[in-house]
């Protein structure tokens, strides 16, 4: 048997060889040939305006100009968000919306590989400090919509990349929320109020630890603070945001 292993693991890796020479790999986005897998043709790429440094270190929204310094934004000193720090891979525009899109709502969770591993990278100096992963969960009538949660899928990569756990049953959503488009801010906050729940039962894991919350998109930030805050009523130490996309607003 040890040594049927090796032989069947070349003739895989053969198979799928000639299958890529049949079929080559296409672009996630428009499909055009790419040189492997579950990645993006030279145009798509160009498409992302990624999120790099300097950026306001709380809120993760990238600053015009660079001073050359670890710097906080006006919008993060008055007004605090509940969570440390954001991170998001890229500007939701462009690619970055388009792949946003078909993960969630065309049934595309084969570009979780592709966004999570993506993500995984940018926010490296969050998972060095974490200590659990939690996807932003969905209520569970919008789940049985849906049919799966693309945070969820997202997190999973996350966590398969990085190492770390993913606890996804350490948060609920106990209130269906309507959806947040076209509202103000004060009126995002108070269609959130005790949306999210801590479950009794996860208390204990979750006492006293760093956690990272796994969502696919970050626009104003109410979903991420009012997750934030149930985690750490829960018992969370303290909680960081990794998003795949976020909107950017100009600093």
């Amino acid at each position: 048997m040890a040594l049927l292993e090796p032989a069947l693991s070349f003739g895989r890796r053969l198979a799928q060889a000639a299958l890529g020479l049949v079929y080559p790999p296409g672009c996630i986005a428009c499909q055009a040939a790419t040189g492997q897998p579950h990645g993006l043709c030279a145009a798509c790429w160009s498409g992302i305006r990624f999120i790099e440094r300097p950026f306001c270190e709380r809120l993760g929204m990238p600053f015009q100009i660079d001073l050359g310094q670890p710097l906080l934004s006006p919008a993060a000193l008055a007004d605090p968000p509940v969570f440390e720090r954001a991170r998001a891979v890229a500007e939701y525009d462009g690619t970055a919306s388009l792949l946003v899109h078909r993960l969630k709502y065309n049934d595309r969770l084969d570009l979780a590989r592709a966004l999570g591993s993506m993500m995984t990278r940018a926010g490296a100096e969050l998972l060095r400090d974490a200590d659990v992963i939690v996807p932003v969960p969905l209520h569970r009538w919008r789940l049985w919509r849906r049919r799966f949660n693309q945070a969820m899928a997202l997190a999973q990569v996350v966590a398969r990349d990085s190492g770390l756990p993913c606890d996804p049953s350490a948060l609920a959503r106990v209130k269906r929320t309507r959806r947040q488009v076209g509202l103000t801010k004060a009126q995002r906050r108070e269609n959130l109020q005790g949306a999210f729940r801590v479950p009794p039962e996860a208390g204990a894991r979750l006492k006293g630890k760093r956690v990272l919350l796994v969502d696919d998109v970050l626009t104003t930030g109410s979903t991420a603070n009012a997750a934030a805050r149930a985690l750490l009523r829960g018992g969370a130490a303290r909680v960081d945001i990794l998003a795949f996309a976020r909107v950017v607003q100009e600093l």
